[in-house]
């Protein structure tokens, strides 16, 4: 045993993580330099378990969450951050060892922002998002090569995947067409994975609507005008501990849905939103606002009106914006008090 670990000298360790070697940095209480380590895959679990308590940070990448459950559970206090809040501490040209040692430095700033470590449930629900993702990528990309192929045989019809389907069966029953048997043939197969596709997605999208009826807290939010089962599980499972967050306005800006600032000389510039943060979940929060800003006209309530306004002055893009970001503020403040959507929840 390392006389480092015999004597518990490491206070704060940074790991950078990799997909078979780890580097690790860990300084003393008083910030000097006393482990330089690189272990294999197999090494690290081990290493770890005999190592006194200790806070360790490490970058949230691919893996960062399943590592810091299995340290908690050795009774580490683990802490992520994101790698761009990371990168102003590397001192030298990159590699394993600066990398780590940035690390180790950058956990130990009072005003660093860390990443909540999410559950196995949460991944798993995320999981579950992302095969969804990729099946719907893949049917629109399909039905554009549909398109494509049929123009350049003078047959076009609407853009929507409905209408794709439609045009599809009416296409393959007309037999005056130029079309070859052989084209047939290409076509019966783009329509079988066209049909595969739709089955995917539906499955995935009872799966989330199934999980979203058995969660409290998703019920909750699925009171939001615009928040669905979809939005709601990908928020919950996204975000995690809400309260990490000082108030709705922290977590909107997490999302990416705040102006933009470039401001200088006590001169306040701000530009388009920032798009940081979750870009699925930005995604989904401004699908659901464009939906709930079509409705806004013909509802008498104060939120409603006021997003019309919005859209009279600035631009139905805007309204549709402004309206995302006062959704995930009334998440945050509908979670923490565990409040049904009205007047004391919207915010």
């Amino acid at each position: 045993m390392s006389n480092h670990i015999e004597n518990g000298q490491v206070r704060v360790l940074g790991i950078d993580l990799g997909k078979s070697v780890f580097q690790l940095h860990g300084v003393d209480a008083r910030g000097k330099s006393v482990l330089k380590k690189r272990l294999k895959r197999d090494e690290l679990l081990e290493y770890m378990a005999q190592l006194p308590p200790c806070l360790v940070g490490m970058e949230a990448s691919s893996g960062a969450h399943h590592w810091a459950r299995k340290f908690q559970g050795y009774g580490h206090a683990v802490r992520l951050m994101a790698p761009q809040y990371v990168k102003p501490y590397v001192k030298r040209h990159k590699n394993d060892s600066v990398d780590a040692e940035a690390i180790c430095e950058a956990v130990q700033r009072p005003n660093m922002r860390f990443v909540g470590i999410k559950s196995v449930a949460q991944q798993e629900i995320l999981a579950l998002h992302r095969v969804r993702s990729l099946a719907v990528k893949n049917r629109t990309a399909l039905v554009n090569q549909i398109r494509g192929l049929l123009a350049e045989y003078g047959i076009v019809f609407p853009k929507s995947i409905k209408q794709a389907r439609r045009a599809i069966v009416l296409i393959l029953s007309d037999e005056s067409s130029e079309m070859s048997a052989n084209f047939r043939v290409i076509l019966e197969d783009e329509r079988d994975e066209l049909a595969h596709l739709d089955e995917r997605i539906g499955k995935y999208e009872r799966e989330i609507e199934a999980l979203a009826k058995a969660e409290p807290q998703c019920r909750l939010l699925m009171t939001i005008p615009g928040v669905g089962p979809i939005t709601a599980t990908a928020l919950l499972a996204s975000v995690g501990d809400v309260r990490a967050f000082k108030n709705g306005r922290e977590l909107s800006a997490w999302i990416g849905l705040v102006p933009n600032q470039h401001s200088t000389g006590g001169k306040a510039w701000l530009t388009g939103i920032s798009k940081r943060g979750n870009g699925y979940l930005r995604t989904l929060l401004i699908h659901g606002a464009r939906a709930a800003l079509r409705v806004c006209e013909n509802k008498p309530d104060r939120r409603s009106q006021w997003a019309v306004s919005v859209s009279e002055r600035r631009g139905a893009n805007r309204a549709v914006v402004a309206l995302a970001n006062r959704m995930a503020r009334s998440a945050w403040a509908m979670l923490v008090k565990q409040e049904a959507y009205g007047a004391s929840a919207a915010v």
